[in-house]
């Protein structure tokens, strides 16, 4: 019975590799009912500025498998980008990317890598909340929510487990965002001990992607959240050989998308020069994912017999080690040659009973919620006034009784009390009112407080309520506080 999939061309070299690719599929005898939509630039340009129209929704809701083909966003504001809409939309929660390298026979200094990276596909600053709040500064809000953490932190060690994986190696940044990368970070050690066969170390991002550039070797599974893993999974699929070799999937509990891990590169569109590798090998994955995985090791292995031979587009093609210098359609045509054929120096590619059983739902506990309480407020106004002093003198005329101001920052640097005169400072100022310890404040007396700051003719642009859970600060302190 042939398995209806939705398949989108897209942009750039988009067309061009998805012809291939879909070529390859029919000739290795793949099962599949192909859906056609349309997404990506002129989807944009006819006024649907998600990249995508409604109607194609049903497509992919009805498939609940997408076979896509990289898009190009245009640039500037108005303009989504779709694959971070299809991911949240259908919640695609986990993106897969698999690196290996494929030496002698694909250039690389790195000769053993076999990682995976699980990237968190829904939150993190691709939640893409931004707003202009003044004239000189943007903002971009970072999300990171327990439950989206746990659901991603265990398909991480579940993947693990099943693969026969023995490392997970979570990533983050919480030296410095403490209360958002810090609650990835807690989860992961606190769900890591469902997993004790399962070796767990966990590295700060900058220092984890130097390693990774420098000794990709030595990671196993690497776990990370949206933006780590978006240039981490980049970084690896580089140091392979070459980012068009790249296949990911995007998983949910009910619908997966596969797509190559590069771009549109529109500069090469036309020319038959692109690699389709990247978007073959996210089909062998989608292949497994529905279960075909004979023709899936059919054409993994007819790949590899291929880069074996030397058939290399432009990307991967070496004077002295490469044989033949070929097109995109050319790849494919010496793909489809190669089909039911096995390599004889690469490792052959076999599907496992793992490969072929869906990890199963991720399983959330919800927690009770903890004790909340308000214990003040950050005022953010946009000023253009001389000196912290001054704003001060402004902002302390809106105290109330019990919620006075406590400190002044600018762009997260406090300023007052005790600022320095070194310390650059924009248009963009936050007030800090608290209250003593031991006490609360209501919505009521944050809205009193705003009227007072509104008679002292400042422009407040935003604002954050400081809480405790628990009695535990859910706010971070002022950078010199």
């Amino acid at each position: 019975m042939k398995i209806p999939i939705t398949v989108a061309y897209g942009d750039g070299i988009g067309p061009e590799i998805m012809k291939a690719t879909l070529r390859i599929l029919e000739a290795a005898g793949a099962e599949l009912e192909l859906e056609e939509i349309a997404i990506g630039k002129a989807v944009y340009e006819r006024g649907h500025s998600s990249g995508i129209e409604p109607s194609s929704w049903a497509s992919l809701r009805r498939t609940k498998v997408f076979l896509k083909s990289p898009i190009t966003t245009p640039q500037g504001g108005g303009f989504k980008s779709l694959n971070v809409t299809i991911r949240k939309t259908l919640g695609l929660y986990a993106n897969v990317r698999p690196c290996q390298s494929f030496a002698p026979f694909v250039a690389t200094k790195h000769k053993k890598i076999d990682l995976v990276i699980v990237r968190e596909n829904e939150e993190d600053l691709y939640a893409g909340i931004e707003h202009r709040q003044t004239d000189e500064v943007v903002q971009c809000l970072k999300l990171i929510s327990r439950p989206g953490t746990e659901r991603i932190v265990r398909y991480a060690f579940e993947y693990a487990r099943r693969h026969g994986r023995k490392r997970v190696t979570c990533v983050t940044k919480d030296n410095i965002m403490k209360l958002t990368d810090g609650l990835f970070h807690k989860v992961f050690d606190e769900l890591g001990t469902e997993y004790p066969e399962i070796e767990k170390e966990h590295m700060i991002v900058d220092i984890g992607a130097a390693r990774l550039a420098e000794n990709p070797d030595k990671f196993d599974v690497i776990l990370a959240p949206n933006l780590y893993g978006d240039i981490l999974s980049d970084i690896a699929a580089e140091v392979t050989g070459s980012v068009g070799l790249a296949g990911s999937a995007n998983i949910g509990d009910e619908v997966a998308m596969f797509e190559a891990v590069h771009g549109s590169a529109p500069d090469i569109a036309g020319q038959n020069i692109a690699n389709p590798s990247g978007l073959l090998n996210a089909a062998v994955l989608m292949l497994v994912h529905i279960g075909q995985p004979d023709v899936a090791a059919k054409i993994k292995n007819a790949w590899l017999v291929t880069l074996e031979e030397g058939h290399h587009t432009a990307d991967i093609f070496e004077d002295g080690s490469s044989q033949h210098k070929v097109g995109t359609q050319e790849f494919a045509d010496a793909l489809i040659a190669n089909l039911g054929r096995e390599p004889q120096h690469l490792p052959v590619t076999q599907f496992a009973a793992a490969d072929l059983e869906r990890q199963p739902h991720a399983k959330l506990v919800r927690r009770l919620p903890a004790r909340k309480e308000t214990v003040g407020v950050d005022v953010f106004v946009n000023w253009r006034g001389q000196t912290a002093e001054d704003l001060a003198v402004q902002l302390q005329r809106a105290n109330l009784e019990h919620l006075k101001l406590t400190m002044i920052t600018n762009r997260g640097v406090k300023v007052w009390p005790g600022g320095f005169p070194e310390t650059f400072r924009t248009d963009h100022w936050r007030g800090r009112f608290t209250v003593p310890e031991g006490l609360a404040i209501s919505h009521s007396d944050i809205v009193t407080l705003l009227g007072r700051v509104a008679l002292e003719g400042l422009d407040f642009i935003k604002t954050e309520n400081l809480c405790t859970f628990d009695g535990e600060p859910g706010f971070s302190l002022g950078q010199g506080q």
